[in-house]
């Protein structure tokens, strides 16, 4: 999946409430090539609506940003393990 995002000169991340740890077993039980961010503070997951009822955690969303920084996509409850293969059909 990453070469797909390379050709498309485009670049995918996941964020997550979770700590370093978390993350590195979570990327290595789905086989995730891509970079994990730890937003421990939640800083970034409530900057992009991720964040909503924080007494249920996370909520899955997507989002494509574009060059300049802005949203351009905003998806909600998507699939953590099929929503990368999906958006990058459509940059």
């Amino acid at each position: 999946m990453k070469a797909d995002y390379d050709r498309k000169n485009a670049v995918i991340l996941g964020v997550s409430f979770d700590t370093p740890a978390d993350n590195k077993k979570f990327a290595e039980k789905f086989h995730f090539n891509f970079p994990l961010i730890c937003d421990t503070d939640r800083t970034i997951g409530t900057a992009y609506g991720a964040n909503v009822d924080p007494a249920k955690g996370a909520q899955r969303v997507g989002v494509v940003v574009d060059r300049e920084g802005k949203i351009k996509e905003w998806h909600e409850r998507v699939d953590a393990r099929a929503w990368p293969a999906e958006v990058v059909k459509t940059l």
